[in-house]
């Protein structure tokens, strides 16, 4: 009988035994798909290793300084947990870092009292929803300046609009929300977006360990379940996981085994890693006309990124992003930062990403760079302390 094409056999026998294993030669054709193999795994290695050599270049140089204000500031949490407890850790870490002293203090404390014993410079609050009106009154006629950093802008600003005149600083991090409030009565209200705080949010150093070709972290909004879901097997085809709440409005209990992590909160380092480990980190906003989720009977739209955009592209991976006007502010699409219109769109680049490392590369560098320049919240707290103090 010939031979089956590929293989040669190598048969040894001896009196009285059976048959012997056979020992398989492999031929010309099959050592090239071997060493195909090596070498792409080879490839993928060294790329990766590049790319994370290059962005811990980045990361390792001298951090931009910036003035220490002999000033006394009084930090007002949000007193909220997850998502909000990370941002309030890096304010009071960053704050350590800009001014001589600090003290903070949970909205659920007698914050004038203290206000009144430590007299502070500046009380600066995040969020505002848990802190009394009349201890934020009660500190003012004290002469203490007081500031608001606003979270969730304009998805709740039926709120919002009843606790900024009340206040003698403004900060919100939707553009679209500065005339809003200032046509309701707020004299000094300004645009300060979000940032990346890199105590948490930086690149991975080593090799992934759970290296992911797409992820998407987020809660399942409905914008983004009616989105996802006419090119959901694609994404999945191409590698997509998902982490969030309510995605059960998407997917059936059990699909997709261990690619979606419903009902969870995962901590600022935890979801830094998700990010770092993955090829493409899909940000797709919620919606500003949610009326199950919102607060904003005003209708304002939204325009400017979401804080997940900053921690994204500080964590080193490259980011595709729904298109906002306001995006082009803070990063360069197609440069250091790429958005989409529609899910054609999407599909188009993640497949055009998957295939040009270099490219993906090149893009993912360029905007941790400039994340480092610009997006820290050394960077936001330094301009609200300069539009306060001068």
């Amino acid at each position: 009988m010939a031979k089956p094409y590929g293989e040669t056999e190598i048969v040894r026998r001896r009196s009285g035994r059976a048959r012997q294993p056979k020992e398989v030669v492999l031929v010309p054709e099959e050592i090239s798909i071997r060493q195909l193999g090596r070498n792409v795994g080879l490839q993928e290695g060294f790329d990766e290793g590049y790319l994370r050599g290059r962005m811990d270049v980045l990361t390792s140089r001298p951090a931009p300084v910036f003035p220490l204000r002999q000033i006394h500031v009084l930090y007002i949490t949000s007193g909220k947990e997850y998502p909000y407890a990370p941002v309030d850790d890096g304010i009071q870490e960053t704050l350590r870092l800009l001014v001589a002293n600090v003290t903070v203090a949970s909205p659920s404390q007698a914050v004038a009292q203290l206000a009144a014993e430590i007299r502070p410079d500046l009380v600066l609050a995040l969020d505002g929803w848990n802190l009394p009106l009349e201890q934020v009154d009660e500190i003012r006629g004290m002469g203490i300046r007081t500031a608001l950093w606003l979270t969730d802008d304009p998805y709740y600003t039926d709120v919002t609009s009843g606790l900024v005149m009340h206040y003698d600083y403004i900060f919100t991090l939707e553009l679209n929300c500065v005339d809003f409030y200032r046509q309701n009565g707020c004299a000094n209200v300004h645009y300060l977006p979000f940032a990346a705080y890199t105590g948490y949010y930086r690149p991975l150093r080593d090799r992934a360990a759970n290296r992911r070709n797409l992820s998407f972290v987020g809660s399942a909004f409905w914008n983004r379940v009616d989105f996802f879901r006419p090119i959901l097997n694609e994404l999945m085809d191409r590698g997509l996981y998902i982490n969030g709440f309510w995605w059960e409005r998407l997917f059936e209990p059990g699909a997709y085994p261990g690619r979606v992590e419903m009902d969870k909160w995962m901590g600022p380092q935890e979801t830094a890693e998700v990010y770092s480990s993955s090829k493409i980190a899909i940000n797709l906003h919620r919606a500003f006309n949610d009326i199950s989720v919102n607060n904003n009977t005003a209708m304002i739209e939204a325009l400017s990124p979401n804080p997940r955009t900053f921690e994204i592209a500080a964590s080193g991976t490259l980011q595709i992003v729904d298109a906002r006007s306001d995006i082009a502010r803070f990063y360069t699409p197609g440069i250091e930062i790429e958005t989409f219109s529609s899910q054609e769109e999407l599909l188009g680049k993640i497949d055009f990403y998957l295939n040009h490392e270099k490219e993906r590369r090149e893009i993912v560098i360029r905007a941790l760079d400039r994340t480092l320049k610009e997006h820290t919240y050394t960077h936001r707290l330094n301009e609200l302390l300069t539009v306060i103090f001068g």
